[in-house]
């Protein structure tokens, strides 16, 4: 049964269950789909039945298991052809997200399809053999916000997006990098009627409200130290004390149940405002601990610090990437304005989520639904995310980047 609930705007949202949802205003409407089935044409038919769709949409999002592999193009094309949509754009997954449902079960095919009459979509396709100057001119003048997928197999993701970052400073990239069941094999990007096999793959979004949240899912511990000394990724001294010495002391000041929990999956924090009175989560980087040179007392991390940025070990769990999550979800809730609706959502999960991580189905999908109601969401299990922290943008692991669209 449909379940229906108009909000103060005089939207109206519908919802026939995990996977489907649709937001209707007086003038936009977003609505999403999963199509589950063994056969390609039974899964993509299904998905299009999910989108309560009155015109064709402007923007389709398009997420497929890679259990499809050989039928990308024909599922491409059908889903084109029978929804109208303007543009398209996606990626392979391990497995896909739809509303309030992550399909880790079985092959699954989910879509969001947005229309607002008064957005403008911009769409590249990234070659990674002829990446001219001309092909990035768009993002120079173009819109600030771009929804972006890469091949990781086959494009240097974290470089990339630092050049955009260089072209455009104000820019924001939120999505992910491609992911499959057999690795490289199959891993894809799709941008209008292209299916690519290598590069990456941009959409521009003009006249469009969206609302970044990045859930690295990182908790903070002990207190926070400046850099005093770094060399590359090594952290020499912090407060001019030997890095590795100040973890030490760190961990063995935790209580028992925190140091059992930290020693497992120690990170570190990188302050992107050192000029902040304080620090919360969600100020800072999140970053890997490569290794310590016990010698030296030096940490290496996945990162280049500066000297005079704010540092802080983390470290991440279930119970602290849940934290997060729903922090950065209540903090976008409590931000809205009184008359902003949620459209609907891209989610990108790092397939080091799910029910691996939390022991449970649906979690990110789940807390985003609790946060804001039936919302029509797509998106995928990724092997890398992307999204800005502290106003720049990073490809990140392990976190959950969602481009929230409002009206």
């Amino acid at each position: 049964m449909s379940h229906e609930m108009e909000t103060s705007r005089a939207a109206v949202r519908t919802s026939d269950g995990p996977g489907q949802a649709t937001v209707r205003t007086a003038d936009a409407q977003a609505s999403a789909g999963v199509g589950f089935d063994a056969d390609w044409e039974a899964a993509c038919d299904a998905a299009i039945r999910g989108l309560e769709v009155v015109q064709p949409p402007d923007l389709l999002l398009v997420f497929v298991d890679s259990r499809y592999g050989s039928h990308y193009v024909e599922i491409i094309d059908r889903l084109r052809s029978q929804t109208g949509a303007r543009h398209l754009i996606g990626a392979s997954g391990q497995s896909v997200i739809g509303s309030s449902l992550e399909a880790e079960e079985g092959s699954a095919i989910a879509v969001l399809g947005v229309s607002l009459p008064d957005a403008e979509y911009t769409p590249i396709r990234i070659d990674p053999d002829s990446m001219t100057d001309d092909l990035f001119a768009p993002v120079e003048d173009g819109p600030q916000v771009w929804l972006f997928f890469s091949n990781p197999f086959s494009i240097m993701t974290d470089q990339l997006v630092s050049h955009l970052q260089q072209l455009r400073p104000e820019i924001t990239l939120l999505g992910g990098m491609a992911s499959s069941h057999r690795q490289q094999q199959d891993c894809v990007v799709f941008i209008d009627d292209h299916v690519l096999p290598r590069g990456a793959a941009m959409m521009g979004l003009s006249g469009v409200s969206v609302r970044p949240v990045v859930a690295q899912g990182a908790e903070p511990l002990g207190q926070p130290w400046i850099v005093t000394e770094c060399e590359q990724n090594r952290v020499v001294t912090l407060g001019s004390r030997p890095a590795l010495e100040v973890l030490q002391e760190t961990i063995a000041e935790l209580d028992d149940d925190t140091r059992e929990r930290a020693v497992r999956n120690l990170l570190v924090g990188l302050a992107m405002d050192e000029y902040q009175e304080t620090h919360e989560r969600g100020d800072y980087l999140i970053r890997n601990v490569m290794g310590a040179d016990r010698e030296s007392g030096a940490i290496a991390i996945n990162a280049i610090p500066r000297v005079g940025q704010t540092f802080q070990f983390q470290f991440r769990d279930a119970q602290a990437a849940d934290d997060d999550l729903r922090t950065r979800l209540r903090d976008l809730r409590d931000a809205l304005e009184p008359d902003e609706e949620v459209l609907g959502a891209l989610l990108c999960s790092c397939n080091g989520r799910g029910r691996g991580l939390f022991g449970e189905p649906d979690h990110d999908a789940g807390a985003l639904a609790e946060a804001f109601g039936p919302v029509p969401t797509a998106g995928f299990f990724c092997n890398g995310e992307i999204g800005p922290v502290g106003g720049q943008n990073y490809l990140h692991g392990f976190t959950a980047s969602i481009a929230v669209l409002t009206v």
